[in-house]
C-alpha cells in the first residue's frame, strides 16, 4: 500500500486473522494512531478501530479480550495486512460506542463472578456508582442471611477493629457514598457499624461467603 500517516484510515484485507484470538477479520475499518518499525523490515500499524467496527465487533471477541487483558479497541497489523480506505465516522463516535461497549462489557475478565457482578448491578447509572451501590444495598439486604459470622481482613486505621478481629454481622444498615454498603456487628457486647467490603465470611462454604466476596470485588475495582 501507498506510504500511510497516522490518522490515516484503513481497512483490513480479507483472510487477514486476529493475530491474539485466530478469527477473520477481513474488512474491518479504523484509523491508524501509530506508525513503528517491525521485523525484517515491516511496518507495524496500531490501527483503533472505527464505530461501526466497534458495534459489529463479535460479543465474544470482546469478552475473551477481555480475559487475557487484549485492548479490543485496537489491533497492531503489518501495513500489507491492510488498505486505505474511506472515513465512516467521526471520532466522537468512536469515544461513544467506546464507552457503550466498555460499560455492557465490564467485569466480563473475571468469569463467572463477574456475570453474577454484572447481573446485579445491570441498569445501573453507568457514569455513577450511586445507582450500583443502591442496588447491592437492596440485594444483600434480601439475600443475605444474618446474623453471620466474619473477620475483619484489613487494617483499619480509625477503628477500634483490627484485621483478623472476628465478629458477628446482624444487618445491612446504610449505604455511604464514601464507604459503600454499611453492616451492623457485634463484638462481645460491644456494636459497630463497619464497612461490608473490609469483611470477609468465615464459613467459606456459606452462600454468604460468595454474595460478600463479590461485592467486595466490585468495590475495590469500581
Amino acid at each position: 500500500m501507498k506510504k500511510t500517516k497516522v490518522g490515516d484510515s484503513v481497512a483490513v484485507k480479507p483472510g487477514v486473522q486476529d493475530p491474539d484470538l485466530h478469527f477473520d477479520i477481513g474488512g474491518w475499518q479504523g484509523r491508524i494512531t501509530i506508525i513503528r518499525p517491525g521485523k525484517r523490515g515491516k511496518t507495524i500499524l496500531t490501527i483503533e478501530w472505527d464505530s461501526v467496527t466497534l458495534k459489529n465487533m463479535p460479543g465474544w471477541a470482546i469478552e475473551k479480550s477481555e480475559q487475557q487483558g487484549l485492548d479490543w479497541a485496537v489491533m497492531n497489523l503489518a501495513s500489507h495486512q491492510v488498505e486505505p480506505a474511506t472515513p465512516r465516522d467521526k471520532k466522537t463516535s468512536v469515544a461513544k460506542v467506546k464507552r457503550e461497549l466498555a460499560s455492557q462489557y465490564a467485569w466480563s475478565d473475571l468469569g463467572e463472578q463477574g456475570k453474577r457482578i454484572k447481573k446485579i448491578v445491570a441498569g445501573a447509572d453507568a457514569d455513577g456508582e450511586t445507582d450500583a451501590l443502591a442496588a447491592w444495598g437492596e440485594y444483600l439486604e434480601e439475600h443475605l442471611t444474618f446474623p453471620f459470622e466474619a473477620k475483619v481482613h484489613e487494617f483499619q486505621e480509625r477503628s477500634p477493629l483490627r484485621a483478623g478481629d472476628r465478629v458477628k454481622v446482624t444487618r445491612i444498615t446504610d449505604v455511604d457514598e464514601w464507604y459503600g454498603v454499611i453492616a451492623h456487628l457485634q463484638v462481645g457486647r460491644r456494636q459497630y457499624d463497619f464497612p461490608l467490603c473490609e469483611l470477609k465470611v468465615v464459613d467459606e462454604h456459606s452462600p454468604n461467603y460468595q454474595m460478600v466476596d463479590d461485592y467486595a470485588v466490585w468495590f475495590a475495582n469500581r
